[in-house]
Parts: structure tokens; C-alpha cells; sequence
């Protein structure tokens, strides 16, 4: 069964982690992983542009170093990027000390405090060390779209996506060639539905 929904247990077990922006507002956060990369990075920041709407990329540190100017062009459309590592490391199946040397070099081109851990993945040992001695600001979500997975239907990823998503929810797609296929027909459905529902989408708050 996929999860669309994050579950209320695992929010307060990981309180640190933020998986949904309290406002009564009428505004979702939509977020995009493991890019930058030519094929569909600029085709999402093209429509984003279309709805005004302002999104958090959570970008992989080895595709920032292969293609700076569509990283340059993603704060220069007045987004927020957030590190994902260097090389999208699994954090359960990385020694700590390996990960944040992936960190840090994702640091090097990334200047954020943001982090979103690939897979939703992390050690305690490393949630902790990322909370106290980087002081980053750990993103997770609460509405996960399954666009990267080829078995789900894309009308099943919008009408769950809809279902779930509402004020303050931070919702993750895939700026990623597994999920082109899902999320150019999924995108601008999402985009067109809560536009008219009068929503605002914005960049995940960024504190230094």
C-alpha cells in the first residue's frame, strides 16, 4: 500500500522535522527532489512560473556541479533550494561520518539551511549530529506524491494528492527523469486545482 499521507505517529516522533508549515492561510509548499537536470527541472520552474507560484528544490549536490546554470536559474526565478546530499546517499545504509562528508560537499555549491534526507532516510546518530552540529533545518512532508514510481497512476497520484494536501502542507514531487512520465501530466492538474481553490503556493520559510 502506498503511503500518501504522513502519519500522525511518525510527525511526533520526529517533531524536529518539519513535515508541515502551521498557517491558517491558504498556502501549500510544494517542493521538488534530486535535480537539477536539463531534461525537466526548467520545464517545472517554466509552469511554476505560469501560477506565480514559488516552490523549494531539494537539489542533488553531484547534479548542481553538472548543471550550475539551471541551479542559477532556480534562485533566479525567486525559489529556495535546499541540500540533498552529493550523491542522493540512502542515510540507513551510509556510516555517518561517510554522510556528512557528502553533506558538506553538497555544501560547497548549495548554501542552505535547508535538508531534506534522500529516501527519508536517517540514523539517529545522524539526525541528531545534523540538528546540532550543522544546525540545519530538517525538511520532511506531509503529503508524498509517488510521482517517481512507474506501478501508480498518475489520475491516482492527483486525486490522493488532492484529497490530502491543505493549508500548509508541504508536498514533494521529483524534478527526475523516473518521474517525468507522472509529474508533466500530474504538475499542472495540481497547480490548476488549488489555484482555483484560491491557494498560494511559497517556498518553505528559510531562517539563518
Amino acid at each position: 500500500m502506498k503511503i500518501f499521507k504522513t502519519p500522525t505517529l511518525l510527525r511526533l516522533l520526529f517533531a524536529p522535522i518539519i513535515c508541515k508549515i502551521k498557517t491558517n492561510e491558504k498556502k501549500i509548499y510544494l517542493t521538488f527532489d534530486d535535480g537539477p537536470i536539463p531534461e525537466i527541472t526548467p520545464w517545472v520552474l517554466n509552469l511554476l512560473n505560469e501560477y506565480n507560484a514559488k516552490a523549494t528544490f531539494f537539489c542533488v549536490g553531484e547534479n548542481v556541479y553538472k548543471y550550475p546554470e539551471i541551479y542559477r536559474n532556480i534562485l533566479e526565478n525567486g525559489h529556495v533550494t535546499g541540500n540533498h546530499t552529493y550523491h542522493h546517499l540512502k542515510g540507513w545504509k551510509t556510516n555517518t561520518s561517510e554522510y556528512f562528508e557528502n553533506i558538506e560537499k553538497a555544501e560547497r555549491l548549495i548554501n542552505s539551511p535547508l535538508f531534506r534526507p534522500p529516501h527519508g532516510q536517517l540514523k539517529w546518530q545522524q539526525f541528531k549530529r545534523l540538528q546540532k552540529e550543522k544546525k540545519y533545518t530538517i525538511i520532511g512532508w506531509d503529503v508524498l506524491t509517488h510521482d517517481f514510481d512507474k506501478t501508480v497512476n498518475a489520475d491516482i497520484i492527483a486525486k490522493k494528492t488532492k484529497k490530502y494536501a491543505t493549508k500548509g502542507s508541504i508536498i514533494v514531487f521529483h524534478d527526475s527523469l523516473k518521474a517525468e512520465k507522472n509529474l508533466k501530466k500530474i504538475l499542472p492538474d495540481i497547480l490548476k486545482y488549488f489555484f482555483e481553490k484560491g491557494f498560494a503556493f511559497e517556498s518553505i520559510p528559510v531562517t539563518k
